[in-house]
Protein backbone atom coordinates (compact mmCIF):
# COMPACT_ATOMS: atom_id res chain seq x y z
CA UNK A 1 0.00 0.00 0.00
CA UNK A 2 2.69 2.13 0.79
CA UNK A 3 4.14 1.38 -2.74
CA UNK A 4 1.41 3.07 -4.19
CA UNK A 5 0.91 5.90 -2.30
CA UNK A 6 4.64 6.72 -2.95
CA UNK A 7 4.36 5.88 -6.96
CA UNK A 8 0.96 7.87 -7.37
CA UNK A 9 2.83 10.99 -5.30
CA UNK A 10 5.69 10.90 -7.68
CA UNK A 11 3.71 10.47 -10.33
CA UNK A 12 1.40 13.73 -9.00
CA UNK A 13 4.83 15.53 -8.35
CA UNK A 14 6.32 14.46 -11.98
CA UNK A 15 2.49 16.26 -13.70
CA UNK A 16 3.15 19.31 -11.46
CA UNK A 17 6.68 19.91 -12.95
CA UNK A 18 5.59 19.54 -16.38
CA UNK A 19 2.93 21.70 -16.14
CA UNK A 20 5.01 24.81 -14.77
CA UNK A 21 7.00 24.52 -17.72
CA UNK A 22 6.56 27.58 -20.38
CA UNK A 23 3.15 28.60 -20.57
CA UNK A 24 1.26 27.75 -23.87
CA UNK A 25 0.00 30.22 -26.09
CA UNK A 26 -3.33 29.48 -27.57
CA UNK A 27 -2.48 32.41 -30.30
CA UNK A 28 -1.14 31.46 -33.24
CA UNK A 29 1.16 34.71 -35.00
CA UNK A 30 -1.22 36.59 -37.21
CA UNK A 31 1.52 35.39 -40.40
CA UNK A 32 0.02 31.59 -40.04
CA UNK A 33 -3.55 32.17 -39.74
CA UNK A 34 -5.67 31.10 -42.43
CA UNK A 35 -7.31 33.02 -44.18
CA UNK A 36 -9.72 30.35 -45.87
CA UNK A 37 -12.83 31.69 -43.38
CA UNK A 38 -14.86 34.34 -44.13
CA UNK A 39 -13.92 36.68 -41.21
CA UNK A 40 -9.98 36.62 -42.06
CA UNK A 41 -8.38 40.06 -42.40
CA UNK A 42 -4.40 39.87 -43.59
CA UNK A 43 -2.65 41.38 -40.95
CA UNK A 44 -1.25 44.82 -43.19
CA UNK A 45 1.23 45.50 -40.38
CA UNK A 46 2.47 42.14 -40.40
CA UNK A 47 2.97 41.75 -43.75
CA UNK A 48 4.34 45.39 -44.27
CA UNK A 49 7.04 44.63 -41.31
CA UNK A 50 7.75 41.23 -43.15
CA UNK A 51 8.49 42.38 -46.46
CA UNK A 52 9.76 45.38 -45.26
CA UNK A 53 12.60 43.37 -43.47
CA UNK A 54 13.22 41.00 -46.69
CA UNK A 55 13.98 44.38 -48.20
CA UNK A 56 16.15 45.37 -45.79
CA UNK A 57 18.28 42.39 -46.02
CA UNK A 58 18.59 43.12 -49.67
CA UNK A 59 19.72 46.75 -49.16
CA UNK A 60 16.15 48.08 -49.93
CA UNK A 61 13.87 50.74 -48.13
CA UNK A 62 10.81 49.54 -45.61
CA UNK A 63 7.31 50.46 -47.02
CA UNK A 64 5.05 52.32 -45.87
CA UNK A 65 1.17 51.28 -45.38
CA UNK A 66 -1.36 53.42 -47.73
CA UNK A 67 -4.68 53.23 -47.40
CA UNK A 68 -5.33 53.86 -51.08
CA UNK A 69 -3.11 50.58 -52.12
CA UNK A 70 -5.03 49.04 -49.98
CA UNK A 71 -8.37 50.08 -50.92
CA UNK A 72 -7.09 49.05 -54.39
CA UNK A 73 -5.81 45.48 -53.43
CA UNK A 74 -8.96 44.42 -51.85
CA UNK A 75 -11.40 45.84 -54.61
CA UNK A 76 -8.73 43.59 -56.49
CA UNK A 77 -9.11 40.68 -54.46
CA UNK A 78 -12.75 40.92 -54.39
CA UNK A 79 -13.21 40.99 -57.39
CA UNK A 80 -10.99 37.70 -58.00
CA UNK A 81 -13.26 35.94 -55.65
CA UNK A 82 -16.25 37.12 -57.04
CA UNK A 83 -15.05 35.75 -60.82
CA UNK A 84 -13.51 32.62 -59.25
CA UNK A 85 -10.01 33.37 -61.43
CA UNK A 86 -6.91 35.34 -60.98
CA UNK A 87 -6.77 38.53 -62.81
CA UNK A 88 -4.30 40.05 -64.88
CA UNK A 89 -1.26 42.01 -62.97
CA UNK A 90 -0.55 44.15 -65.93
CA UNK A 91 -4.19 45.21 -65.95
CA UNK A 92 -4.34 46.34 -61.94
CA UNK A 93 -1.22 48.00 -62.42
CA UNK A 94 -2.14 49.59 -65.07
CA UNK A 95 -5.68 50.64 -62.82
CA UNK A 96 -2.95 52.37 -60.16
CA UNK A 97 -1.05 54.17 -62.44
CA UNK A 98 -4.19 56.05 -63.91
CA UNK A 99 -5.11 56.81 -60.25
CA UNK A 100 -2.11 58.33 -59.73
CA UNK A 101 0.25 55.87 -58.61
CA UNK A 102 4.09 56.41 -59.88
CA UNK A 103 5.90 53.03 -60.62
CA UNK A 104 2.79 50.83 -59.32
CA UNK A 105 3.94 46.89 -58.92
CA UNK A 106 1.73 43.84 -58.39
CA UNK A 107 1.93 40.08 -56.61
CA UNK A 108 -1.78 38.89 -57.87
CA UNK A 109 -1.81 35.03 -56.73
CA UNK A 110 -4.73 32.47 -55.57
CA UNK A 111 -4.35 29.70 -53.18
CA UNK A 112 -2.21 30.75 -50.16
CA UNK A 113 -4.12 30.06 -47.25
CA UNK A 114 -1.87 32.19 -44.94
CA UNK A 115 0.54 35.27 -44.99
CA UNK A 116 3.63 33.27 -44.27
CA UNK A 117 3.12 30.53 -47.66
CA UNK A 118 2.15 33.27 -49.54
CA UNK A 119 5.38 35.27 -48.82
CA UNK A 120 6.78 32.06 -48.72
CA UNK A 121 5.93 31.92 -52.47
CA UNK A 122 6.31 34.96 -53.63
CA UNK A 123 10.18 34.86 -52.66
CA UNK A 124 10.57 31.73 -54.69
CA UNK A 125 8.85 33.01 -58.01
CA UNK A 126 11.33 35.15 -59.50
CA UNK A 127 8.73 37.72 -61.09
CA UNK A 128 6.84 37.84 -57.69
CA UNK A 129 10.40 38.14 -55.44
CA UNK A 130 10.99 40.97 -58.58
CA UNK A 131 7.84 43.01 -56.82
CA UNK A 132 8.98 42.10 -53.26
CA UNK A 133 12.76 43.62 -53.95
CA UNK A 134 11.40 46.47 -56.28
CA UNK A 135 13.81 49.92 -55.63
CA UNK A 136 11.00 52.50 -56.58
CA UNK A 137 8.42 51.36 -53.89
CA UNK A 138 7.91 53.14 -50.72
CA UNK A 139 3.99 52.24 -50.27
CA UNK A 140 2.28 49.29 -49.84
CA UNK A 141 -1.21 47.73 -49.98
CA UNK A 142 -2.34 43.54 -49.77
CA UNK A 143 -5.55 41.87 -49.38
CA UNK A 144 -7.28 38.92 -49.58
CA UNK A 145 -10.54 37.50 -50.47
CA UNK A 146 -11.99 34.11 -49.55
CA UNK A 147 -14.16 32.17 -52.05
CA UNK A 148 -15.30 29.05 -50.61
CA UNK A 149 -16.71 27.23 -53.27
CA UNK A 150 -13.48 28.26 -55.21
CA UNK A 151 -10.88 25.65 -56.18
CA UNK A 152 -8.18 28.48 -54.85
CA UNK A 153 -10.26 29.78 -52.00
CA UNK A 154 -7.92 32.47 -50.94
CA UNK A 155 -7.12 35.32 -53.68
CA UNK A 156 -4.44 37.57 -52.72
CA UNK A 157 -2.85 41.42 -53.61
CA UNK A 158 -0.64 42.59 -53.27
CA UNK A 159 0.07 45.90 -54.31
CA UNK A 160 3.57 48.33 -53.89
CA UNK A 161 3.64 51.91 -55.95
CA UNK A 162 6.24 54.79 -55.53
CA UNK A 163 5.13 57.91 -54.05
CA UNK A 164 2.02 59.75 -55.68
CA UNK A 165 2.77 61.91 -58.30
Amino acid sequence: MKRLIVIGLSALALSACQNESRPQSSQKPSFYVSMADPSAQVDEAMARDMIGAYRGNNGLGRLTLDSDLQAAAQAEADAMARADKPSSADAFKIRLARTGFSAPAANISAGYHTLAEAFSGWRESPQHNRVLLDAKATRIGIATAYAPNSKYKVYWVLAVAADRR
